[in-house]
């Protein structure tokens, strides 16, 4: 891998060199680099571009890498990504799209992920988006993620999208057994032009079941950001979702909470906060030393963090 693709593996992964454990990185649409373990097993598809993750009963305090850096303009390409998590398992699979476009034709990448938790499993998934590039075409990113949670399991979902993303549409559909729990927090912040979509689904199907999806977002410049999620108590469960967005120069922020009870003891609740920087906390840091530029710059990062 070149440097550039490197700088995106730091970026979107955290990865300074090659990871330990499972991982399954891609570059420019082909495999670049995979390596498997005892526990934990990666096969490409045979129908359509993408892997398997085969994830075996009771590994424990593993990881699984599958990041992907795209250097190419004019790249589009829709990858297929299955997770199959045993009962007892407890891991952290860290996902991810980096591109890089100095041309003048768009590059998108379009991850479709599938994950079936066991029994009893906990996993921890982190997702981050990030775009850079001094080129005429866009960065282009729609990724969609799909969950299934059989009884007692629990699901932490952490996507972050920071900079240089043009155009994002977040899909997220999730079904939960009983006794499960999915914890989704999201952290977005657009420029220039940009547009992000989240639109999340949370079916709350097994009496005991519970869900908060948490998004703090800012949107600055003439960006355009909409948050949509959808939660649907179908059992005895609980419910929450809260979207707390700044809104800078120009940017637009649109939160669409929706709760449905189909069920008699189905408790949900949603939050919906958007605004500006308060006056009193730039006046606070300017006091301080602080620029107005670097009080913003603060207050943002405090708010992303």
């Amino acid at each position: 891998m070149d440097a550039i693709q490197k700088n995106l593996l730091e970026q979107v992964a955290e990865l300074h060199g090659v990871p330990e454990g499972a991982y399954n990185i891609r570059a420019n649409g082909k495999a670049a680099a995979r390596n498997t373990t005892a526990s934990i097993d990666i096969v490409s598809k045979t129908d359509k571009d993408g892997i398997d993750i085969i994830i075996k009963p009771g590994t424990k305090n593993q990881s699984v890498h599958i990041p992907v850096v795209l250097s190419e303009s004019g790249l589009t390409e829709t990858v297929y990504n299955d997770f199959f998590i045993g009962d007892d398992c407890d891991v952290t699979i860290v996902a991810g799209c980096g591109i890089h476009n100095c041309g003048v034709q768009n590059s998108e990448h379009s991850g479709i992920h599938a994950f079936y938790v066991g029994k009893n499993a906990r996993v921890r998934y982190v997702e981050r988006h990030y775009g850079e590039g001094d080129g005429l075409g866009e960065n282009i990113m729609n990724p969609t993620t799909i969950v299934e949670m059989r009884e007692g399991s629990y699901m932490e979902m952490e996507t972050t999208q920071i900079k240089g993303v043009d155009s994002t549409i977040r899909t997220t559909k999730a079904k939960l057994g009983p006794n499960s729990t999915l914890i989704i927090k999201e952290k977005v912040m657009t420029h220039g032009r940009q547009l992000a979509k989240s639109d999340f689904t949370v079916d709350l199907d097994g009496e005991g079941c519970h869900t908060n999806v948490i998004s703090r977002s800012v949107a600055r410049g003439e960006s355009k950001q909409v948050f949509l999620a959808r939660i649907n108590g179908n059992a005895a469960c609980y419910g929450h979702s809260e979207c707390d967005a700044i809104i800078m120069d120009q940017g637009v922020v649109s939160a669409i909470p929706e709760v449905t009870a189909n069920c008699l003891d189905a408790q949900l609740i949603h939050e919906a906060a958007i605004g500006k920087i308060a006056g009193e906390q730039l006046t606070k840091l300017m006091t301080l030393g602080l620029t107005e530029k670097e009080a913003e710059e603060q207050i943002v990062n405090g708010f992303l963090k």
